[in-house]
This record gives structure tokens, C-alpha cells and sequence, in this order.
């Protein structure tokens, strides 16, 4: 396919919106929920027309869907479309358990449908950049990750859906956390070595809100990471050592500060490093540049990454932590 693809957005809350506005103007043929005055309101804005049931967005109009929905219900839709043909572009995690990925890379596979995993994080400009110096081979061979996320929630946060686990799946892990495990990932390979626990400090609820982890690859790279609502202030930090040197990402925009990526090179006689600062204040671009992707990807017939294997090793891992609890 050459030609724009026809984009149906299923789930119209503020991802929704949030994917509307990265799509080109013609590309949108319609918008779907279950609740009438959301889909609407979201049908209203973009100017397209609005259904109110899965299998009405599934029709030979459409060739890609978006789905934006609570985590419960992100693989059942997905199959659905995947039944009907449709290429996929999903909200992380994709699902709530490894067995729902697997389902799906069994119906994409065979049919040459594309599926896109949400993993926006990936194209911040920081990391971005991060992924050129790594790729370049200046850091030297990589040796470990640290990395810490969260932030503080809200009054009313463990009412929320992401409270319930029979519509999220779980708390903070299945939330921010699988954006760590997805970045880790990408610079470090698969992880074969799982540790760590998932527990609820604050928050009266009966999933986590804060998780802790120590993952290994095969070849023992490690990545040491945090997840947390409990942060207060909310923070973004991510380090990748080298041997030759290190980076370090820090803010995402908005509240969590500006992006930045500080490179620190290592010199023959140690000591104080060799210090680069990047600074990315303006707008955050990484939804607009994934969904470039996505449809570069259909156009092409590429597998997109992340897709739903990375989808399922992230879920590997959350799996394995919430079988400690």
C-alpha cells in the first residue's frame, strides 16, 4: 500500500485525542466508543463521522485502527480488528498477559497485518539521540541501566481505572513501568534474568504503586529499575553506562522538566569527563513521529518495532514480578 491508509480511532478519551492529532487530515475516516457523547465529541473535532460498536469501525472503508482503551480491553479489540483484516496500531501494554500477545502475533503473522505497540518513549528527542551515539559504538560495549520514573498522582488516583486491576491488570509496573523495561530492552537486548517486587505503599488500592527491578541479559547486562506514583514530584531519569562513556536522560517535558540528554565521555587519564548537553524544550513530537512510522510501516510492509514482541517481552517480565506478589 502506497496510498494513505483509512484510519479508524477506537476509544476516544485522551489518548484518543491525543493520537487525532498526529494523523494526517485526510486519514481519518471515523471514531469509535461505546459512549455515545465521547465519540461525538472526538467525531465533532476531527469532522468525521461517529460509531458506537467495535464492528461498525471494522468495515472495508477502514485499513488501520488505533486502540485507545483501558489496558482490559486492548487485545480483545485488537484481535477483532485483526480478524477484519485491519492493521493495528495499540496502546502499551497492548494487554494484561503475555497469552493475549501471543494471540495476536498468531492472527498478525499469517495475514502480513502490521501491529505498532505504543511505545512512544522511544522517539523523544533524547532518546533519539541517545539510540545515534550508542548505534555510533562511542559508549563502548554497554553495561548496565539505571532508570527511575514516576509521579505523585492525584486526590481521587485510587478510584481511577488504573486502580482496578480488572481494567488495567495491574498498578505502576503495567503502567510507566513497562516503558522502562521497553527502553532497557532496546539498548540492552532481551532479558533473561528477572528480580525485583511489586508493592502498595501509600495509595488504598489493591494494585501497586510502586515496583522494583533488577533485570539481566544473557550475557549480564543489567538494568536497575524504579516505577513509583508515590514520587511526588515527577521525575524521568534514565542512565546507560558504557564502558567509554555514559548518557543520561532526564525530563520528558511538562511536569516532568525539560529533556535533556547530558553525554559524558571518558578521557585516557579519567578523572572528570568530557560533558555534552542536549536540550529539547520545545513540543513533544514522539507521538507524531511514531505515527509517521506506523504508517511508513504499512506503506512498506515493514514490522514495525516496537511491535507485539517487544509487547510480549515487556509483559514477561511484568508477569514474572507480579508472581512474586
Amino acid at each position: 500500500m502506497t496510498s494513505l491508509p483509512r484510519f479508524a480511532i477506537i476509544g476516544c478519551g485522551l489518548i484518543g485525542k491525543k493520537r487525532l492529532a498526529t494523523l494526517p487530515k485526510s486519514a481519518l475516516s471515523l471514531v469509535c466508543d461505546l459512549n455515545k457523547s465521547r465519540a461525538d465529541e472526538l467525531a465533532s473535532i476531527a469532522g468525521c463521522r461517529a460509531v458506537y460498536r467495535v464492528e461498525d469501525a471494522l468495515g472495508p472503508d477502514i485499513d488501520a485502527v488505533i486502540v485507545a482503551t483501558t489496558n482490559s480491553t486492548l487485545a480483545t479489540i485488537s484481535e477483532q480488528a485483526l480478524r477484519a483484516g485491519k492493521h493495528v496500531l495499540v496502546e502499551k501494554p497492548a494487554g494484561i498477559s503475555v497469552k493475549q500477545i501471543e494471540t495476536l502475533e498468531q492472527l498478525a503473522t499469517p495475514k502480513g497485518l502490521n501491529v505498532r505497540v505504543g511505545y512512544n518513549h522511544r522517539y523523544h528527542a533524547a532518546f533519539q539521540k541517545a539510540r545515534e551515539i550508542a548505534d555510533s559504538g562511542a559508549l563502548g560495549p554497554l553495561m548496565f541501566i539505571r532508570g527511575r520514573y514516576g509521579h505523585g498522582g492525584r486526590v481521587g488516583y485510587n478510584k481511577e481505572w488504573r486502580a482496578d486491576p480488572a481494567l488495567s491488570g495491574g498498578g505502576e509496573l503495567i503502567d510507566q513501568g513497562v516503558h522502562l523495561i521497553d527502553l532497557s530492552s532496546w539498548f540492552l537486548g532481551d532479558f533473561t534474568s528477572v528480580s525485583g517486587h511489586a508493592d502498595t505503599y501509600f495509595w488504598d488500592m489493591p494494585v501497586d504503586d510502586n515496583a522494583f527491578l533488577d533485570l539481566r541479559t544473557a550475557d549480564g547486562k543489567t538494568a536497575w529499575l524504579q516505577v513509583s506514583c508515590t514520587e511526588w514530584k515527577n521525575l524521568f531519569s534514565f542512565e546507560i553506562y558504557g564502558r567509554d562513556a555514559k548518557l543520561h536522560i532526564q525530563g520528558l517535558g511538562g511536569s516532568y522538566g525539560v529533556e535533556q540528554l547530558a553525554y559524558y565521555q571518558m578521557r585516557k587519564e579519567m578523572g572528570p569527563p568530557d560533558t555534552t548537553i542536549y536540550e529539547y524544550p520545545g513540543p513533544d513530537v514522539s507521538w507524531k513521529l511514531e505515527m509517521d512510522a506506523f504508517i511508513g510501516d504499512i506503506q512498506q510492509r515493514k514490522i514495525s518495532q516496537p511491535g507485539l514482541r517487544e509487547a510480549r517481552k515487556a509483559l514477561e517480565v511484568v508477569e514474572e514480578i507480579y508472581r512474586k506478589k
